[in-house]
């Protein structure tokens, strides 16, 4: 499926049978340019193979910022909705594509929602789960805990180079928003697991290919791409028996929320997530205490007293 075509020809309708101005124009096609970019970046060969869960996690990771610098306002992210809606009734009526899973979706509410996080035990249910005498689960294994370790988004874990792992001090960097570098640093048994890794699995994929230098791949040696790395996260989850589904920006959120559960300063975490503004930092400190007050009410002896 031609995205790009799709994308055409939904515009030009818009613009003979809706009465918008240029902005709204400009709106339509980068939100839902912004939708199909990522069908097409996560191997999505049809409109028809996109579901109510494959729209969940697009809709997580917009709103939860994967694709700009900040979490998405709620007027912007009922925007992005109206819009996928719109595109989605223009190829239901004159596209023939009969599926339409963004129906089910709704607008955010006025309340901010906080990030959904694992907890350590649930990490490291996960984590443990895997054989490392499989080469592919030892591939799974480290990706997860780079993610985790790091706090990378989906695309970033994609993307890491094999030239850009320092081993021995411990630190990645990586390419983030708008092309701006950061240094992340790992603890020793993330670094134990990427040395591993690359002399144990990576080899045995990239038997008689050529060298690209990314350090996640396929089995056939290609690079990993967004949509495999969604994929693994959620098997990992069944395969731990977590009873959630999970998406890879959780292990984001939940790096951060483990940081600053264990008195990491603000401005730290922000710099090492690579958020522009602090204000996107500061919803994990609410996630924190959030949890205390839960804690307080549930085990406190005058919680329950009026």
């Amino acid at each position: 499926m031609d995205y790009d075509v799709l994308l055409d020809r939904f515009l030009a309708h818009m613009k003979i049978y809706r009465t918008g101005s240029e902005d709204t124009q400009d709106a339509y096609r980068r939100d839902v340019g912004r939708f199909l970019n990522y069908l097409k970046e996560n191997d999505y060969a049809s409109l028809q193979d996109v579901g109510k869960e494959e729209i969940s996690e697009y809709l997580a990771l917009l709103k939860g910022g994967e694709f700009s610098d900040r979490e998405l306002a709620n007027s912007s992210y009922a925007r992005n909705l109206s819009a996928i809606k719109s595109f989605y009734h223009y190829i239901n009526r004159y596209e023939g594509i009969e599926v339409n899973p963004v129906r089910l979706f709704h607008g955010a509410s006025s309340k901010r929602k906080l990030p959904e996080f694992l907890t350590y035990d649930q990490i490291e249910t996960i984590l443990n789960c895997y054989d490392l005498q499989n080469e592919v689960e030892v591939r799974n294994r480290c990706m997860i805990e780079v993610m985790y370790a790091c706090g990378l988004r989906v695309s970033e874990c994609a993307s890491v180079e094999i030239k850009n792992i320092h081993l021995q001090e411990r630190y990645l960097t990586i390419l983030g928003k708008e092309s701006k570098e950061r240094m992340t640093p790992f603890y020793p048994r993330c670094g134990q697991l990427i040395d591993y890794y690359l002399t144990f699995s990576r080899p045995k994929f990239m038997k008689g290919k050529k060298e690209h230098g990314y350090l996640f791949v396929s089995q056939k040696g290609n690079k990993i791409t967004p949509r495999s790395i969604q994929l693994i996260v959620e098997e990992a989850a069944e395969k731990a028996g977590i009873g959630m589904h999970i998406h890879p920006h959780m292990l984001r959120h939940s790096y951060a929320t483990h940081m600053l559960d264990n008195g990491a300063d603000l401005r730290i975490v922000q710099e090492l997530l690579g958020h522009e503004d602090l204000s996107t930092t500061q919803i994990y400190t609410h996630v924190t205490q959030d949890r205390l007050k839960k804690v307080v009410d549930s085990a406190h002896p005058h919680a329950k007293k009026k």
